[in-house]
């Protein structure tokens, strides 16, 4: 097919989304990704002998986010990671008593308090670090979790106005088998050409026409999904050039950083299944999130986010790896770090060139830059799409499905 009528460039959530209902609109459709697989930020990998997904890990606000009915449709198995969860924080080596343990749920109701009254407070956007109380024996670790590890950013890099409006309140799914797997079977009839990157759009005649190795190809409606990221680096060529002001809210919604490390020979903590372990931290210390055990699996993830991910990825897989183990031993004892299997995925996400990060978060100020970036041009006829346009759902693989939706909806809307 060389003539489709919509053309999507980018077969992760937003894509995939956006080709289904182009397709199930009865019109035509085609599908240009430049990896050699779909799915984008969300893949499945096996390498450990089970299911880990490598990045997008939840189907957060299940309640309304319409891959929750999907993967139930064609037979996955969700589990209620809220509900499963068995939360254990340490102070240093040990359990947190009941006392800290207080103190740290009051000092995540202070956080959000505090957000709340800023945000009702109105008067000009701010970081978030600006906004919420620090000092206190927890806050450090809270804002560690709000920032680092949810945000993927320091706070104070974090528009405090984006922050509120994308905050998640729903309830939180994983998939067995995996988000990449949900996704790769919900691509699974689609005319998708894989390892076909678009060089070139012009996209200001009648036609769009899209270049690259595979050729020409020409269609009424383009829809692209580049990461944010991708977008402020040119990396694909806009002809004419896409609007300034579009390309400087691309800009304005960089890609944060998160680090995982996933290890074979969890059974050597001794955790329940679904269990989430964190730790106490002082400020400017990076924390690492640690998940074990989810569905009775001998697996142990560590995450670690914002400049400690980024760093620490730089630096390679070695150095990752080593720091996640050194922070078992810390937490666990040496020899639970020992019996931990060598050879664990080590993510990539800052390396990936098709990615240079993980999702989006918007700078101070500039909380209205997912608004611009989802505005059609051309009457409709090119649409971006992707979690970074996405003004709710910011930074989750069912914001990327959503806007993935919408941008099909509006480029049929311009075929009539």
């Amino acid at each position: 097919m060389t003539e489709p009528d919509v053309l999507v460039i980018g077969a992760g959530a937003a894509g995939i989304a956006a080709a289904r209902a182009v397709q199930a609109a009865g019109r035509s459709v085609l599908v240009l990704e430049a990896r050699g697989r779909v799915g984008g930020r969300a893949v499945t990998d096996h390498r450990l002998g089970l299911p880990f997904d490598l990045g997008a890990a939840w189907l957060h606000n299940a309640e309304d986010n319409p891959l929750v009915p999907l993967a139930r449709e064609i037979g996955l198995t969700l589990a209620d990671s809220d509900a499963l969860r068995q939360e254990r924080t340490l102070v240093g080596d040990r359990p947190a008593n009941a006392a800290e343990l207080a103190a740290y749920d009051e000092a995540w109701d202070r956080f959000q308090h505090a957000v709340a009254a800023r945000i009702a407070a109105g008067g000009p956007d701010v970081s978030v670090a600006e906004a919420v109380p620090r000092g206190g024996a927890w806050d450090a670790t809270v804002a560690a979790w709000q920032g680092d590890i949810i945000a993927a950013a320091p706070l104070d890099r974090v528009s405090l106005a984006d922050f509120a409006a994308t905050a998640l309140d729903g309830r939180n799914l994983v998939v067995e088998a995996g988000i990449g797997t949900l996704l790769a079977r919900l691509a699974e009839g689609l005319p998708i050409r894989l390892s076909a990157p678009v060089e070139r759009l012009a996209w200001g005649g009648d036609r769009a026409v899209a270049e690259g190795g595979f050729g020409t190809i020409r269609a009424r409606a383009v829809i692209a999904t580049l990461p944010s990221s991708l977008l402020a680096a040119g990396t694909l060529r806009f002809d004419p050039p896409l609007p300034a002001e579009l390309l400087q809210a691309a800009r304005d919604l960089p890609l944060g950083q998160v680090a995982k490390v996933a290890f074979r020979g969890a059974a050597a903590l001794g955790l329940p299944d679904f269990s989430s372990i964190d730790c106490q931290v002082a400020p400017g210390e990076a924390l690492v999130a640690m998940n074990a055990r989810p569905f009775g699996r001998d697996l142990l993830a560590c995450h670690v986010g914002g400049d400690a991910a980024a760093a620490l990825e730089a630096e390679g897989d070695a150095a990752l790896e080593a720091f996640m183990r050194a922070e078992v031993a810390r937490r666990f004892g040496h020899r639970a770090a020992q019996a931990l299997a060598p050879d664990p995925i080590v993510t990539t996400w800052q390396r990936d060139p098709m990615a240079r990060g993980v999702y989006s978060y918007a700078r101070p100020g500039r909380a209205s830059a997912r608004g611009i970036l989802a505005q059609p041009l051309a009457g409709g006829r090119l649409c971006l799409a992707g979690e970074a346009c996405h003004a709710r759902l910011a930074g989750t693989v069912g914001g990327a499905w959503q806007s993935g939706m919408v941008a099909a909806e509006t480029a049929l809307a311009a075929l009539r």
